[in-house]
């Protein structure tokens, strides 16, 4: 059995109060030939643009401009000229599976926030999660097998700690799956905490976005709350 040895800083790192819940959801507007045809032309014209900056500058640096855009284009799926037209054809969305429980721990506060500060101890409860691997001790690299899907790898990040109370985390930009959590510490009576968990997962946009959100269904909502849930069996199971 994996016990937690890791000694963990007390500091507060923050960015911003619930920051790892103001994504704004990514909208896919421009179809997969347009794309394709975004991506070559794009590439065309910047390294066109790029060759003429020394006999033409204006036109190479508008060749250059036009093909970075383009290559946004294409590569990210989004038009701004298509947002701000209020194009709705062929549009993407991705809904997000968020789960909410608490649940109370016959341990004392500062063991349960120990435990879960450690995010390679996630796996040992959460059955969804393969590996989660700390890089330090704000970054780490998650891994998860999704029914029906695969696996699946993301980056995250803490993004807030208050030593023995809460732990907040979200995925970084461009990952595959946006996920983000926040979970927190109270005394609930004498050796005993309340932990309240609150964990979302987010498919991207576009095909890859519709295949994973076929995995995200409420069977595996459900897996995540029992997952949650095994939380206390684990975490009473062990001494620190």
């Amino acid at each position: 059995m994996k016990h937690p040895v890791k000694s963990m800083s007390a500091e507060l790192h923050e960015h911003d109060d619930d920051k790892y819940y103001s994504r704004k959801e990514h909208v896919i507007n421009v179809g997969d030939t347009e794309r394709v045809v975004s991506g070559i032309a794009g590439g065309w014209l910047l390294y066109s643009g790029l060759s003429s900056l020394g006999k033409s500058p204006l036109g190479g640096l508008l060749k250059t401009l036009v093909g970075g855009f383009l290559l946004y284009r294409g590569a990210s799926g989004t038009c701004p000229l298509y947002s701000a037209l209020g194009k709705t054809e062929g549009v993407t969305r991705t809904e997000a599976v968020t789960v909410r429980t608490s649940i109370i721990v016959d341990k004392p506060r500062k063991e349960v926030y120990t435990f879960w500060r450690i995010l390679e101890n996630l796996p040992l409860f959460m059955k969804h999660l393969e590996r989660v691997e700390e890089h330090d001790l704000f970054h780490s690299t998650w891994t998860a097998n999704l029914p029906g899907y695969g696996r699946l790898q993301w980056e995250a990040e803490i993004v807030k700690d208050v030593n023995g109370f809460l732990i907040g985390w979200q995925s970084v930009e461009g990952a595959p799956l946006e996920n983000a959590g926040k979970v927190e510490f109270m005394d609930y009576g004498p050796g005993r905490t309340q932990v309240k968990v609150v964990i979302t997962y987010r498919p991207p946009a576009g095909d890859l976005g519709v295949a994973i959100a076929h995995a995200l269904n409420p069977a595996f909502k459900k897996i995540v709350e029992n997952d949650i849930g095994s939380f206390k069996e684990k975490m009473e199971s062990i001494t620190l």
